[in-house]
């Protein structure tokens, strides 16, 4: 019987091959260079690598989960600079900042950072921002249309990156596929009450159109809250987010989007290397916002 074989007989070791030929390689290293401590028994040794090992995969684990909260923030904190750029640094007066620094603060973003935001979104100070808002459109794998939202300080450094992004769909020119999405505006919210009246409200506050909206969908909605998006004219983001806020809702989001008309048939595996190539598109630093054709 081999070492490695001894050793899971006689303890408890990882199920997974992966971790098992890791695990034998290490040892097998250490005992060659000497570095095993002669104190230790090779299943002693080879448990303590294992152990080693759940530690490192825990904090690498933790960086990722550490890096992609960074990431959301950075976000968060340019989306406040984009609304703030875009409508003025009032939040009563303006619904898409009102919803950015809400987000901000769930995530724990300190008062001074956001108020830097605001600041230099408004160009209130000496810290003013020049962002670019550029548009490309194009299809993911499966002929999904695709169109993504830049705001750049560099549009020389920004659209290489996204010509190299597109380079597992298709990159085309503009104004190529927006005519299969609508250009509306797009207004998030949720409310404690799961049994109130979607409808009753959409008419209300003025919308065009409702759908319901879950946590799974957006993270944003607590579960066991009523969540909806509502559709509405370009123009009338504010007026029906300012109603909303005045009505018991929540707002969460308050801008100007695009929907698609026609969705494609995907089956799970299609489905999900679109889900890569959109991921790969929402962790570039300069990309705004996504919008595809895909539920």
């Amino acid at each position: 019987m081999s070492q490695i074989a001894k050793c899971r007989a006689g303890t408890r070791q990882p199920t997974s091959t992966h971790a098992l030929l890791a695990a034998a390689t290490v040892f097998i290293s250490k005992t060659r260079l000497g570095l095993t401590s002669s104190a230790l028994a090779p299943c002693d040794e080879m448990a303590q690598l294992h152990l080693f090992m759940g530690r490192q995969w825990l904090h690498a684990k933790r960086a990722i989960v550490n890096l992609r909260k960074g990431q959301a923030v950075g976000k968060i904190v340019k989306e406040i600079t984009v609304a703030a750029k875009l409508g003025g640094a009032d939040q009563a007066a303006n619904a898409r900042l009102f919803a950015a620094v809400e987000k901000a603060r769930k995530q724990s973003v300190t008062r001074d950072v956001i108020e830097r935001a605001i600041k230099k979104g408004a160009g209130i100070g000496d810290d003013r921002l020049v962002l670019e808002h550029v548009v490309f459109e194009g299809y993911a794998p499966h002929k999904v249309p695709v169109i993504v939202e830049v705001m750049t300080d560099n549009i020389q450094r920004t659209a290489p990156e996204i010509r190299v992004l597109f380079k597992r769909g298709v990159l085309g020119a503009a104004n190529s596929n927006k005519f299969l999405f609508e250009h509306v505006g797009l207004v998030e919210a949720h409310h404690p009450e799961t049994t109130i009246d979607l409808e009753a409200a959409a008419i209300e506050a003025g919308a065009n159109e409702f759908e319901p909206l879950t946590h799974h969908q957006n993270d944003d909605i607590p579960e066991g809250h009523a969540g909806v998006r509502f559709l509405t004219d370009r123009t009338a983001v504010h007026s029906i987010s300012t109603w909303l806020s005045s009505h018991g809702w929540s707002v969460v989001t308050s801008e100007i989007g695009y929907v698609a008309k026609m969705f494609p048939e995907l089956d799970d595996t299609q489905r999900a290397e679109v889900g890569e190539f959109l991921q790969s598109l929402e962790d570039n630093d300069d990309v705004h916002r996504v919008w595809a054709a895909v539920k």
